[in-house]
């Protein structure tokens, strides 16, 4: 429960929040149906109506599942929502699948999002990064930074728990969906991002899915996957029975070897593998994005 000083904070920020946005005469959305795109989209229509739209970027790294769940969340709250593609998979320096992966994703992105407020006579983009991201190894936010686009929630301070709790003070029922991320984050980096990968991993979390499990991720590395199960829904894991299943979904799925991950979910546990260089050239740029892996 929140004191009475927390609650006068949190009200603050949520006033800052909406004093950013009120003051765009118009404003494009970056949408994943995450709770914090989607909680600034929901902000966004309140205070700009028609004047604001939230944007999905379609590709083969979107789980369908998503954007399925992104579009019926803007169909619930009546706000207006697109959908345009974008072609990473196309750009080498993307499929390569090194440390600046990120960068050039949300480079592609901000580029199709640029035009698209070009052509609708919006006046900005914002997407959906949290106070907390801030300084993260996330090398979305350089390629954000470069396309002058906004990030009202993190302006008005505010954290991912602050943002899940006024969402649910608003009824909005994301509050408390898991968090999430583009499908190429599964892939060990040095590992070329494929179609083929990123349907294996896509499939292997929809059976993970299907068997119940609310927080998770299937983890790619070639001939091996490693799964990561939240620590509290890891008893359901450590069976013989699920052991069995996790071996017949994975192994049809191409994978010679399946793997549990003791130490259970972790957001962005592929940065483990990245050198200290690495991190610190991506801290150094200022580096974050919407969400890790």
């Amino acid at each position: 429960m929140l004191g009475m000083n927390e609650f006068a904070e949190l009200d603050g920020k949520n006033g800052r929040l909406r004093s950013l946005v009120e003051a765009l005469p118009g404003l494009i959305v970056a949408y994943s149906g995450g709770v914090d795109s989607a909680f600034l989209a929901w902000v966004a229509h309140e205070a700009l109506g028609e004047r604001m739209r939230a944007v999905i970027a379609d590709s083969a790294s979107l789980a369908r599942t998503h954007l399925e769940g992104a579009l019926a969340f803007a169909r619930e709250q009546r706000i207006p929502v697109d959908v345009v593609e974008t072609r990473e998979m196309e750009n080498p320096d993307y499929v390569r699948n090194d440390a600046r992966r990120c960068f050039h994703c949300k480079d592609e992105l901000f580029t199709v999002l640029e035009r698209y407020r070009e052509e609708h006579g919006f006046a900005a983009v914002a997407y959906g990064l949290n106070a907390e991201d801030v300084g993260d190894f996330r090398p979305g936010q350089e390629a954000a930074r470069e396309h002058r686009v906004l990030a009202p929630l993190a302006d008005a301070g505010l954290t991912k728990a602050e943002i899940r709790e006024l969402a649910r003070r608003a009824g909005l029922r994301v509050w408390e969906k898991p968090a999430s991320a583009c499908l190429s984050s599964r892939i060990e980096y040095g590992r070329a991002v494929t179609a083929e990968a990123l349907s294996a991993i896509e499939r292997g979390e929809d059976a993970l899915r299907g068997l119940g499990f609310r927080q998770f991720r299937v983890r790619h590395h070639g001939e091996i996957v490693r799964i990561e199960i939240a620590r509290e829904e890891m008893a359901r894991a450590l069976t013989e029975k699920r052991a069995r299943e996790f071996t017949a979904i994975f192994k049809s799925l191409g994978f010679k070897f399946v793997t549990l991950d003791l130490e259970g979910f972790r957001s962005g546990s592929m940065n483990d593998l990245l050198t200290a260089e690495e991190l610190a050239r991506g801290r150094k740029a200022g580096t974050a994005g919407d969400s890790k892996g």
